[in-house]
């Protein structure tokens, strides 16, 4: 076996590939591509391609040193057949992505959802190492979470456990990607929070952000960090508002599953230390005094590279399982 694979981590807004040391979790090389405008099957594939033939070009690595391409995206999936199901914020649905990628580079293609590899990434070499039962929360451009007991993550009956994101927080509230409404993601995702800021300035409200922004581009997780360091009213009101709904969620999780270690991740979390220490503040309060006096928090120690570390270790975590 080689000790080289690819890890792709295939978001809603970009890709980042990188090629993996599996006995160490060292990045060799990586490659990140956005996806915010190209939506749909083929400009997504032909990214995912391009960027595996620039990691190999950049590291040197000859893609016959290449032990397997490991593929996690932001979606429901099929797992043991590589089908993308559903990938609403890219635009993909039913999509072989396993036999696509697999004829191009004629290796073998282990596909997972975005959740499940950061929570491998985390839980080899990151702040799940180590720990046998935990449950991992990622805040990007959706919210998702993975359920780790005995050492083994737990899908449920329909592989979609962990769908914290679509946890309803408001009965008949703000509309989400998934299609329905009232859900955490709507409220506490980066995505929500961009929207959040962007209605707001539209109807008058004046912000420091407006110093950071370029047309016809999203609001970058920095800047909204710079804003709050500059005490920026209207971001840090939105910040509270995502953490109060973010809060709530983890909270639900505390009381009804009671599990002993949260680790949370994804952008927001990395980025902005007081979203993460604020939304642990408020989960402690507002879950019940007996599951919250024994939870442990920790920040996913991987940042950016959970995934690609994860989605590289895919076959060996599906092997011991």
């Amino acid at each position: 076996m080689n000790k080289y694979s690819i890890g792709i981590d295939l978001g809603g807004t970009k890709i980042l590939t990188a090629i993996v040391n599996k006995t160490n979790g060292e990045i060799i090389s990586s490659v990140k591509k956005k996806t915010k405008k190209d939506k749909g099957t083929d400009k997504i594939i032909q990214k995912i391609i391009n960027s595996v033939y620039l990691v190999l070009e950049e590291s040197k690595i000859d893609i016959n040193d290449i032990d397997d391409i490991g593929i996690g995206a932001a979606g429901q999936v099929n797992r043991e057949n590589g089908i993308i199901i559903n990938a609403p914020n890219l635009d993909l649905s039913n999509i072989n992505i396993k036999d696509i990628i697999e004829k191009e580079f004629n290796k073998e293609v282990i596909l997972g959802n975005d959740v499940e590899i950061a929570t491998i990434g985390e839980m080899y070499f990151g702040s799940g190492k180590g720990e046998k039962d935990f449950i991992c929360v990622f805040v990007g451009t959706g919210i998702g979470s993975s359920i780790v007991q005995d050492g083994k993550i737990r899908y449920g009956s329909t592989g979609t456990a962990g769908e914290i994101g679509h946890i309803i927080v408001d009965v008949g509230g703000r509309s989400c990607g998934c299609g329905g409404y009232g859900c955490l993601e709507a409220y506490a995702s980066r995505l929500a929070i961009e929207k959040r800021i962007i209605g707001a300035l539209r109807k008058g409200r004046h912000s420091d952000i407006e110093n950071y922004l370029e047309e016809d581009k999203p609001i970058k997780t920095s800047m909204i960090r710079k804003s709050l360091e500059k005490h920026d009213e209207l971001v840090l009101q939105i910040i509270n508002e995502a953490s109060e709904y973010l809060a709530s969620g983890i909270a639900s999780v505390l009381n009804f599953y009671n599990p002993s270690l949260i680790i949370l991740g994804g952008g927001l979390m990395n980025a902005i230390e007081y979203f993460y220490t604020n939304t642990i503040e408020i989960a402690e309060l507002k879950a019940l005094p007996t599951p919250s006096k024994k939870i442990e928090f920790k920040k996913a120690q991987l940042g950016d590279f959970s995934g690609v570390i994860g989605a590289a270790l895919l076959k060996e975590y599906r092997q011991k399982f």
